[in-house]
């Protein structure tokens, strides 16, 4: 085979193999699972299940976790795979910090209908906002918005588009296209990528104070992110550095995790009667 038929070869692979990337992005993007593993009370948590409805008729589940005297709420955004039965870790720390926690599945996860999208995603945190506000009759003061992984793009989109009492992101990105180029270095991913989730540009639009935490060992999402991150955000930032993996190091980080996160939503949620 001479060299030209084998540079034919090589860019019909190639070219066939970014085409596949382009037509099934959002299986590289979403990794849902429909059934539920624990709940609240696998912890000793009294909760509510709760459905509530997007703008565009999809039907979405969660959870509200209430906590005694609590003196905020978390509305909280997870990343981009399992569902809420699988952030229980995180749901007894947030408790544990004083806090109601509201934890919803995105459409396509959980018990939530529908199949997940970029747009439907920015719905369904608004659909979950609009619950706190009109239903709970949480005061926007008293939400402090956390997302993590994907779910960082999402919290961060929503804060733009209302004033929480804060914004915290973690182990988050840039955008899907800047970390698809580290994953995929030999693709054009900045062309083909149907997928924005610009977090670093929302952040552009976020006037509370922002709580960026990320670990240099996240082998996920690179510590370079979380840096840029909290160059983007506005005016008044805090960074925490912790240690451990992506999906763990939170857990692994312990104490530190525990009260960098009270430290700081201490010194900025507002001290007025929460109910």
């Amino acid at each position: 085979m001479s060299i030209i038929w084998i540079v034919i070869v090589l860019a019909g692979v190639y070219i066939a193999f970014a085409s596949l990337v382009f037509i099934f992005q959002s299986s590289f993007v979403y990794f849902p699972e429909r059934t539920l593993s624990a709940d609240p009370s696998n912890i000793g948590l009294s909760f509510e299940n709760v459905s509530f409805e997007t703008t565009d008729g999809v039907k979405l589940s969660g959870w509200f976790i209430p906590c005694d005297g609590a003196r905020g709420v978390i509305l909280f955004c997870h990343g981009n795979a399992g569902n809420i039965s699988h952030r229980l870790d995180s749901i007894g720390i947030f408790h544990q910090l004083g806090l109601d926690i509201f934890i919803f599945d995105y459409r396509g996860y959980g018990q939530s209908e529908g199949k997940p999208s970029e747009s439907g995603t920015y719905r369904d945190v608004e659909a979950a906002w609009q619950y706190l506000v009109n239903e709970r009759q949480c005061m926007p003061d008293k939400i402090i918005i956390f997302g993590r992984s994907l779910g960082g793009a999402i919290a961060a989109y929503q804060a733009g588009s209302h004033k929480p009492g804060s914004l915290i992101l973690e182990s988050t990105f840039t955008s899907v296209p800047d970390l698809g180029a580290k994953v995929y270095p030999f693709l054009p991913v900045k062309l083909i990528s149907r997928f924005k989730y610009d977090t670093e540009g929302y952040l552009e639009g976020v006037n509370c104070p922002v709580l960026i935490v990320h670990s240099p060992d996240d082998e996920m999402m690179p510590y370079k992110h979380g840096q840029r991150l909290f160059e983007a955000a506005n005016e008044p930032k805090e960074f925490l550095k912790i240690s451990g993996s992506h999906n763990e190091g939170f857990i692994i980080s312990g104490k530190l995790y525990e009260e960098g996160l009270d430290a700081f939503i201490s010194k900025y949620l507002i001290p007025h009667d929460f109910n």
